[in-house]
């Protein structure tokens, strides 16, 4: 794709990024409220609950290749509207069957599959539309932006989440993602349309998806850096599962506290994405990227320490520890995905990368699940936080340990 002209992107990129800021403001408070709902009003087990976080994930498992194929083929700007559409229309459902009262534990899971679905086919459009309206030379900066103010999102969704599921009831409160999904898509539509460099991607589906799995695995640096994502991630997914249920369960936190507590994984997102652009120019950026996996392990076991009271405060260092490691990976190597790839591969790569990747995140929450039904959920904390140190040791042993930079 090529860049538009730098004062029209500038405008442009804002204009994404505020549809972005306003729909994760909606992410962060849904994912509060729906495990809430799970736990508090259809007194779900922490395997049901695990249901539901392999369902919101399990979509890249299911479409995360062939979304590269549509994101290439179909009008970007187009699709990225109607995906919010249809995450708006999904978790509207939920109010609906509340309202009703035949809302049950199965539809949740549902609407957490359909919301999965759609988001793959955004999320893949989003990083493939990035480098259309952004010039090249800015986008580490852009990433970090964006990260930051992922990272503020976080900070403030979960506990506006917290507050709203103790002020309006967890039902109500899905309301405000409903509202998110379609300010972004108002402001999405209004964008320019990226124009695609070259020619359209031609040749079967299975052929495109094949060249996208090819150039990744090909790629020996982007394939180590795709391997400890995928680690990284198995360890988030089994995060979704235990955080709300461990909270609420194990150590007795209300709602709005949960909601606080799950908001200080935005502290470190926000601290990561600000010393990124920093610690790459000091350090390089693969030295980076094996300081900041060290870093997130050794914070993550601090997480299942925790105590009740006070203790709190243990879980809350560790949590925003181990993001701020996860969000300087993620910047570092989602950017030179995207400056390496080139443009007629962009969405295919990210689609692999994002299959591969986040495809382990429903696993890493129905074996969190499984673990914790059979230790306990502290128990099952303290060896999924053990296990972070997978990642550091995968990038140890690759490539990355003998660069300075991700060339």
């Amino acid at each position: 794709m090529t860049t538009l002209d730098r004062h029209a992107a500038t405008g442009a990129f804002w204009r994404y990024w505020t549809a972005s800021t306003i729909s994760n403001v909606g992410d962060a408070v849904t994912a509060v409220a729906l495990p809430l709902l799970a736990v508090a009003t259809l007194h779900a087990t922490t395997f049901q609950v695990s249901l539901i976080a392999a369902a919101s994930y399990v979509s890249w498992l299911l479409i995360g290749l062939p979304a590269g194929v549509l994101v290439a083929r179909l009008p970007l700007r187009g699709t990225q509207v109607a995906m919010d559409l249809l995450r708006a229309l999904a978790l509207l459902s939920i109010p609906a069957a509340a309202a009703l009262g035949v809302l049950r534990l199965p539809q949740l899971v549902v609407v957490a599959l359909v919301v999965g679905l759609a988001s793959v086919v955004f999320f893949v459009g989003n990083s493939t539309l990035l480098p259309a309206i952004v010039p090249a030379d800015q986008l580490t900066g852009r990433n970090s932006l964006t990260s930051g103010t992922h990272a503020v999102t976080q900070l403030s969704g979960p506990s506006l989440g917290g507050v709203l599921v103790q002020a309006v009831g967890a039902v109500a409160s899905l309301l405000f993602d409903v509202v998110s999904y379609l300010v972004s898509a108002i402001l999405l539509a209004g964008l320019p349309r990226p124009r695609r460099t070259g020619d359209a991607p031609t040749g079967s589906p299975l052929r495109m998806i094949a060249d996208g799995l090819r150039y990744v695995a090909r790629h020996r640096l982007m394939r180590s850096c795709v391997a400890a994502a995928t680690l990284v991630n198995f360890v988030c997914g089994a995060l979704l599962t235990l955080t709300p249920v461990f909270l609420v369960r194990t150590l007795g936190a209300a709602p709005g506290l949960v909601g606080v507590l799950m908001a200080t994984e935005g502290v470190g997102s926000l601290v990561g994405a600000a010393l990124t652009p920093r610690i790459a120019r000091r350090l390089g950026s693969a030295r980076a990227l094996l300081l900041a996996g060290t870093v997130a392990a050794v914070l993550a076991l601090l997480m299942p320490l925790a105590r009740s009271g006070w203790g709190l405060l243990v879980f809350a260092a560790g949590n925003a520890g181990f993001a701020a490691g996860v969000v300087v990976l993620s910047v570092l190597t989602r950017t030179h995905r995207q400056t390496v790839t080139p443009p007629e591969l962009l969405s295919r790569v990210m689609a692999t990368v994002r299959f591969v990747s986040w495809g382990a995140i429903p696993l890493g929450a129905l074996v969190a699940g499984l673990v914790a039904s059979a230790v306990g959920n502290r128990d099952a904390l303290a060896v999924i936080c053990a296990f972070t140190f997978a990642t550091p040791l995968v990038l140890a042993v690759g490539p990355v340990r003998r660069q300075r930079d991700l060339d």
